[in-house]
């Protein structure tokens, strides 16, 4: 079966554990489920893979350091108990994972993080830096400083999202439930379990009983929905038991364990898509002869040496169009550098980009990961 193929042959993977699997139910940081995550992750990155940990947890452990018997209802409560909490978190995360010789990180987000395009592209380029570094990031949202509008509302959005922002192979959702069914199975003793499906497809929201239902509470609804919104890059999503032994890894040799959910659309079409059809183009550059064959011939990057002028105002995460010299778009993508700052390094070196702005924020005007070709080969 497919399932079994799609996180041993993953390259870069999103795991996300719940609040309830971190917890314990609730009764502050488990030590030892940590622990043997922290293990399996460390294993997958000596395997050759890339991993992100989305996790949840800060609060919970908050309110136990805080000694609060009950969960908050004002939110700057919540914010102190998440303050106080991710510190236990991310101590845990960093000394389990240590103990295995892999380096982490902290990580909080927001949904205006990603929302904005700058900070999009200034959180993707940090995330991809820790991951070149095998450094193994642990993201949480950044509950010190939302709001109910900028929230993400649960942690399996936020994994989704991360997924998005990485374009992960596959995103893993360790909940305290063995997968999916076809109905809620404690009250529908005809509910079959279902093993493979396809992302997006209708009938798994239907399944998962929307909002309202006892298992929706649970959370599966909106597990669906990030496999969803995952499967728009590309990301095929496993949902299974984070309480079952060995289970990142014994997902990684081929087993299949818990709910597969495959994306439909291959990683490189997805995002083809997506800078095809779906951005508006804020501006232009335009480069000499040599750079339209490295970038569309050999798929290189576009580096600012190559570039010959600057048509438009845009800043850094804006779509942008790659023309030749006669105004012919060959390629687009996303800029690392403002119109401004990308007048100043036309026909500049990499070396020189510091002289030239006093900083580097990427030594390539589009990196390639970020450059779709519109123009057949040449």
């Amino acid at each position: 079966m497919p399932h079994t193929h799609v996180l041993r042959q993953a390259r870069r993977v999103v795991v996300k554990v719940g609040s309830s699997l971190v917890t314990n139910d609730g009764r502050g940081l488990d030590e030892q489920a940590i622990a043997q995550w922290s293990e399996q992750l460390a294993a997958l990155v000596n395997q050759g893979k890339e991993v992100v940990m989305v996790s949840s947890g800060a609060v919970a452990e908050g309110m136990k350091r805080l000694g609060w018997p009950s969960r908050p209802k004002v939110l700057h409560e919540l914010q102190a108990a998440a303050a106080v909490g991710q510190m236990g978190l991310v101590q845990m995360y960093e000394t389990k994972l240590r103990s295995h010789g892999v380096r982490s990180a902290q990580v909080l987000l927001t949904h205006a993080d990603l929302a904005d395009r700058e900070r999009y592209l200034n959180a993707r380029s940090t995330l991809m830096t820790l991951l070149d570094l095998k450094v193994v990031p642990v993201i949480n949202e950044n509950d010190t400083v939302v709001t109910d509008e900028i929230k993400f509302g649960d942690n399996d959005t936020l994994a989704a999202l991360v997924a998005n922002l990485i374009e992960a192979d596959v995103l893993i959702i360790l909940t305290d439930q063995v997968g999916m069914y076809t109905a809620d199975p404690r009250s529908n003793p005809g509910a079959e379990f279902v093993s493979l499906a396809k992302a997006g497809d209708p009938a798994l929201e239907t399944m998962a009983g929307g909002a309202g239902s006892g298992i929706g509470k649970g959370g599966m609804i909106t597990k669906v929905l990030a496999a969803k919104r995952a499967a728009n890059s590309g990301a095929s999503t496993v949902i299974a038991s984070g309480r079952e032994p060995n289970v990142l890894l014994r997902l990684s040799a081929g087993e299949a364990i818990g709910t597969c959910l495959l994306a439909q659309t291959p990683k490189s079409q997805a995002r083809k898509r997506w800078m095809a059809d779906h951005l508006q183009l804020r501006g232009a550059v335009r480069i000499d002869d040599g750079a339209v064959s490295k970038v569309v011939k050999e798929g290189k990057s576009l580096l600012p040496i190559g570039m010959v002028s600057v048509i438009g105002d845009f800043t850094r995460g804006d779509v942008v169009a790659i023309q030749d010299v006669n105004g012919r778009e060959v390629a687009r993508g996303l800029a690392n550098y403002d119109s401004a700052e990308a007048r100043l390094i036309c026909k500049k070196s990499s070396a020189q980009l510091s002289e030239v702005l006093g900083f580097v924020s990427e030594q390539e005007m589009i990196h390639r990961t970020n450059l779709l070709v519109t123009a057949p080969t040449l």
